[in-house]
C-alpha cells in the first residue's frame, strides 16, 4: 500500500514537473511514509512534528521525526527538524538546491525566509489527485478504523446522561480507543450542545450556527441536543464519526425531532440514489437541495460531504464556497469516499446532524460505517 502511494507521488512529481515534494502535515506525512505519530496533545503536534521530502526518481521519501520508532524500515529516517525556529527552517531549505520547484503543504515564518530562493506552490495540487481514489487496502484501512471508532462510541453513548460533563465523555472515549487499538486520536472529541435557535449563538463570521466547537467542562443538563463528532486514527487511516444525540434519562426524540431525522435521511437518499461513476458532485448538491425543499441542507462552512483517508476531511469536498463549477468538473469515479454530512435545521428546536461514509464503486457504492441512528428513527 505504501509503494502504492509512494508511486502515485512520483507520477504527480512528474507530471508537474518539480523537484520536491515538502511536507508537514500529520496525515500528509503519514500517506507518503506511512510513518505514525502520537497525537492527543495538540500542543505538541504542533510543535514536535514530522517532515517528509518526495524527491521525483528517489526510491524512498526522506523523514525527518522526533518518533523514529514509527517509522517503516523502508524509509529514509533522520532526526527531528522544527519548522517554526529559523535552524530547523534553513535546515529545510538546504535540502533543495537554489531556484528549485517545490510543492509544500505548510509555510511558517521562518519557512518563508529561508525558502526566498525556491519557487513554491500548494502542495495540494500534488496530494489531491493522488489521495482521491482509494485502492482496496486503503478503504479497508478505513473502515477498519471506522468500526473501531464506532466500538468506541457504542460504550460512550450510554453515559451520555443529565450531570455528566463534556470531559468526561472524553476521557472514556480516549481511553476505550486506545484500548481496542487505535494509533492515534485524530481530533478533540466533540459533544456540542446545540441551542434552540441561531440567535442564541455561538456564530461564525458567516453568520451561520458554529461547529464544532470545543470540549469543556460544561455539565449536560436535561433535555440538550448533542450534535457528536469524533476521529481516531488506525495505520494511518482515519474514521469519522458523527450522530445526534439527547441528553435525558429517558432519551425519546419528540415528534418534532423525529421529522428532523426523517427529513435528514430523506437528503441522505436522495443523493445515494445518484452515487455511482459519471455523476458530478453538482447534481449530487442539486439532488440534496431539492429533498430538502429547495433550501441547502447543510452549514455554509461547511459541505455536502467530503473524503476522508489519511486526514478526517479531504478531497472530494462536495458543496463548498468553491462554487458550482466546482462541483460540476468533480466527477465520481471508484474509489472515491465520501463521509455525508448533511444538517436539518430547525430553527426553534435545533436540528439533526449525522454523518455516513460510503465509497464509490464500479456500479455504485457501498456502506463503510455501520452505527444506528439512536435514539431517532430515520426511517
Amino acid at each position: 500500500m505504501r509503494r502504492e502511494r509512494y508511486a502515485k507521488l512520483q507520477h504527480q512529481l512528474e507530471g508537474q514537473e518539480l523537484d520536491g515534494l515538502l511536507l508537514l502535515g500529520t496525515g500528509n506525512v503519514a500517506y507518503a511514509t506511512g510513518a505514525a505519530a502520537p497525537a492527543v496533545d495538540s500542543a505538541r503536534a504542533a510543535f514536535m512534528r514530522q517532515v517528509a521530502v518526495v524527491r521525483p526518481g528517489e526510491p524512498a521519501p526522506v523523514l525527518f521525526t522526533p518518533y523514529p520508532d514509527g517509522a517503516p524500515s523502508d524509509v529514509e529516517v533522520h532526526g527531528p527538524l522544527y519548522p517554526d525556529l529559523d535552524d530547523g527552517a534553513a535546515v529545510m531549505a538546504d535540502l533543495f538546491a537554489p531556484g528549485a520547484r517545490v510543492a509544500a503543504d505548510e509555510v511558517t515564518h521562518p519557512m518563508s525566509r529561508a525558502f526566498a530562493g525556491l519557487e513554491l506552490s500548494p502542495a495540494s495540487a500534488v496530494l489531491g489527485p493522488a489521495k482521491l481514489l482509494k485502492t482496496a487496502d486503503e478503504l479497508e484501512c478505513i473502515r477498519a478504523a471506522q468500526h473501531l471508532n464506532e466500538l468506541a462510541m457504542a460504550d460512550v453513548q450510554p453515559l451520555v446522561r443529565p450531570g455528566v460533563r463534556q470531559v468526561d465523555l472524553t476521557a472514556r472515549f480516549l481511553r476505550r480507543i486506545f484500548e481496542l487499538g487505535a494509533d492515534a486520536n485524530g481530533i478533540d472529541p466533540i459533544w456540542q450542545v446545540m441551542p434552540p435557535t441561531k440567535a442564541e449563538g455561538p456564530w461564525t463570521t458567516h453568520g451561520d450556527i458554529a461547529f464544532p466547537t470545543p470540549s469543556s467542562e460544561r455539565v449536560l443538563e436535561e433535555g440538550d441536543v448533542i450534535w457528536v463528532d469524533t476521529g481516531i486514527h488506525v495505520e494511518g487511516y482515519a474514521s469519522d464519526f458523527g450522530r445526534t444525540w439527547i441528553c435525558a434519562d429517558d432519551p425519546r426524540p419528540s415528534p418534532r425531532q423525529h421529522d428532523q431525522a426523517r427529513r435528514w435521511r430523506e437528503v441522505v437518499e436522495a443523493v445515494l440514489a445518484l452515487c455511482k461513476p459519471g455523476v458530478s458532485a453538482l447534481e449530487l448538491c442539486r439532488a440534496a437541495i431539492a429533498a430538502n425543499g429547495g433550501t441547502k441542507p447543510w452549514i455554509k462552512h461547511f459541505y455536502l460531504a467530503h473524503g476522508v483517508g489519511t486526514d478526517s476531511a479531504e478531497m472530494p469536498l462536495i458543496g463548498t464556497d468553491l462554487g458550482e463549477a466546482f462541483d460540476e468538473q468533480m466527477i465520481l469515479e471508484p474509489g472515491m469516499v465520501l463521509v455525508l454530512e448533511p444538517v436539518i435545521w430547525d430553527d426553534g428546536a435545533s436540528g439533526y446532524r449525522s454523518e455516513d461514509i460510503v465509497a464509490i464503486t464500479d456500479e455504485g457504492w457501498v456502506q463503510l460505517s455501520d452505527y444506528p441512528y439512536d435514539p431517532y428513527e430515520t426511517t
